[in-house]
């Protein structure tokens, strides 16, 4: 897994790199915040610790920047501020996770292991085709042919996220994350629902969902 470390505290980032460099990490670090944004807009990593207090550009502005640039990598703040609404605003700007200063070396593994557990959608692909159906991920449309099915947004994301992850089980804690980011939940009944209410959608269209249920463990995609 790689990982790119943006702190100004070089002992810090010193300290930080050498312990997930041990644990296996692949590490990339920098104390300034230009450059860190350049190197995250560049290079493909898993998860960036950025620290919010940085030279040249603050963590907040870089974080602004990966999102209104579509970059979706996983991003853990970094923080002396604990203050709730300090939280919040770094969550609301785009943030994955929020540490607080001081923290444990354990508590920082503990943290970007959650992170890397949930995975990400891929971005590479604009469509995805399966047996005669077609998500355009652009668009937000799936149709059979030229036959459009009516999807709401939850359903059509339940479908997004099934379909651009074929040949794996998604759990029923991936599609809620999907459906409702990672500080809320949607009930595995609610996510039934709308699933239930896709296929209904889609056999007016003529078409069965490719997607099997995986009881006890959650949902696949058959082809």
């Amino acid at each position: 897994m790689k990982i790119l470390l943006v702190e100004d505290s070089s002992s810090l980032r010193r300290s930080i790199s050498i312990g997930l460099q041990n644990l296996g990490f692949t590490v990339d670090d920098t104390g300034d915040g230009s450059e860190g944004l350049s190197m995250a807009l560049t290079g493909d990593y898993d998860v960036i610790v950025l620290d919010i207090m940085l030279p040249s550009i603050d963590g907040l502005t870089v974080l602004k920047t990966l999102r209104s640039s579509h970059k979706d990598t996983r991003v853990l703040l970094l923080s002396a501020k604990s203050q709730p609404e300090d939280k919040v605003k770094g969550l609301l700007t785009g943030a994955d996770d929020y540490l607080t200063k001081p923290f444990s070396f354990d508590e920082l593994h503990a943290r970007l292991l959650s992170l890397l557990r949930r995975g990400t959608l891929r971005k590479d692909i604009d469509n995805v085709e399966l047996a005669g159906l077609i998500l355009d991920m652009q668009l937000k449309t799936l149709r059979f042919g030229n036959k459009f099915i009516d999807l709401t947004p939850n359903e059509y994301k339940i479908v997004e996220c099934l379909f651009t992850n074929q040949n794996i089980i998604v759990t029923p804690e991936k599609l809620s994350e999907h459906l409702a980011g990672q500080y809320d939940a949607v009930s595995k009944n609610s996510i039934e629902a709308h699933l239930s209410s896709a296929r209904k959608k889609a056999k007016l269209a003529g078409v069965e969902l490719p997607i099997q249920t995986k009881r006890g463990f959650g949902y696949m995609i058959t082809q």
